[in-house]
């Protein structure tokens, strides 16, 4: 990504929680960023909307039934091509007109057009956690043999990659995650089976889309941003910690082999990471609200329960089988949130399904591209099954 501004930036999931803040950043950035293509899965009605606020090159949306309803919408609107489809998002993430690629959409679907961008060389912005989960090695290697930069947008990864400017020569001993523990923190597992929807749908610090608050409200999510983190840092499993911290102050620390310990701290708002990836190396003015430890005069830190949340345990471990093991982690908890989100489920089955999905599914342990998609389709396939069953 180029230092100087205006930076072009293709946001892909735009209609999405981390999409419509990263355009209110760029709109209090006016100067600084272009768009260039938006994408959205099925909210056809913001997507317009942004797109003629915005005016980019492109515009897809993944639903391909609405596809008409968004070309006749822009048809007054001849510089922005209307495109639809998966194979349509993943071209428009390889195209030349972007210096900047935000990866903003939601699960295993942001896989495949972060490969285009980074085979075409483009900088990444990276808030689909489930690309490096899915595929770390492979997205690493891709990374180096391109020689792209990939900025985490996560609230965590972006606290531990701040911490870790300008400390290229000291090594790392260990990384600490900091989760909020989300709406059932402290819950037994009896009271877990009783949780519903609308529950599990209020976190007590953050406004984020469906899946993702269901599965913070379980610890998937954090789960996920372990095995994510490895990959990011390039870490042995063992240097990877997990601590609770309810206020979600400290967004995330790192330690270093003289013992000492750095922190990012601020206010639970998406806005300043994503900022950060778009704007690195430089920090830019903003009207944010700010922190003040006057307004948290108490931090507190307590052991996360892998023990009534299994989620966080069945992605350490899956984590330590490599190989496909984490994309069968993440394809099954996709199925399992749909199906708890549609009230087939309890929120303790979800971890049920997980859990007998990576001791069904074929297990690989160098696997390729390919192999990932195949993965993720039998994996899926198996889910629906004991989704089924349950």
């Amino acid at each position: 990504m180029p230092d100087s501004f205006p930076k072009r930036v293709t946001l892909l999931g735009s209609t999405g929680s981390i999409g419509t803040q990263a355009l209110d950043v760029i709109r209090s950035q006016p100067g600084r960023f272009t768009v260039t293509a938006l994408s959205a899965h099925s909210n056809a009605e913001l997507l317009i909307q942004q797109a003629r606020e915005f005016r980019p090159a492109a515009v897809v949306i993944g639903d391909e039934a609405k596809y008409e309803t968004v070309k006749a919408a822009l048809a007054s609107q001849p510089e922005t091509e209307v495109l639809a489809g998966a194979a349509a998002l993943a071209d428009v993430a390889g195209r030349d007109d972007a210096d900047v690629v935000l990866t903003a959409m939601v699960g295993y679907a942001g896989l495949l057009p972060t490969v285009r961008a980074i085979r075409a060389g483009k900088t990444i912005a990276l808030a689909n956690k489930e690309t490096l989960v899915v595929a770390g090695q492979l997205i690493t290697d891709l990374v180096k043999q391109h020689g792209v930069g990939l900025y985490p947008v996560d609230s965590e990864h972006s606290a531990i990659f701040q911490c870790l400017v300008g400390e290229e020569q000291n090594p790392i001993e260990k990384i600490i995650l900091t989760a909020s523990g989300g709406p059932f923190r402290g819950c037994s597992r009896e009271q877990l089976a009783q949780v519903t929807k609308a529950q599990a749908l209020k976190h007590p610090n953050w406004d984020m889309g469906a899946k993702i608050t269901i599965d913070s409200a379980s610890l998937m999510n954090k789960g996920l941003e372990v095995i994510e983190a490895k990959w990011l840092f390039d870490l042995r499993n063992d240097q990877i910690e997990v601590i609770v911290h309810p206020q979600s102050i400290v967004h995330s620390l790192v330690q270093f082999e003289d013992g000492s310990l750095k922190a990012q701290l601020g206010l639970p708002d998406m806005k300043l990471p994503i900022q950060y990836a778009l704007g690195y190396p430089q920090r830019l003015p903003n009207t944010f609200p700010r922190f003040s430890f006057l307004d948290y005069p108490k931090l507190t830190f307590e052991q996360a329960d892998t023990s009534a949340f299994r989620n966080l345990g069945l992605a350490f471990e899956a984590m330590s089988r490599a190989g496909n093991a984490p994309c069968i982690l993440n394809a099954a908890n996709e199925i399992a949130v749909a199906a708890f989100l549609r009230d087939e489920i309890g929120f303790l089955q979800m971890s049920d399904v997980v859990e007998s999905s990576l001791a069904r599914v074929s297990y690989l342990a160098t696997p390729t591209l390919d192999d990932y998609v195949q993965t993720d389709y039998e994996t899926r396939r198996i889910a629906r099954e004991l989704v089924g069953q349950a």
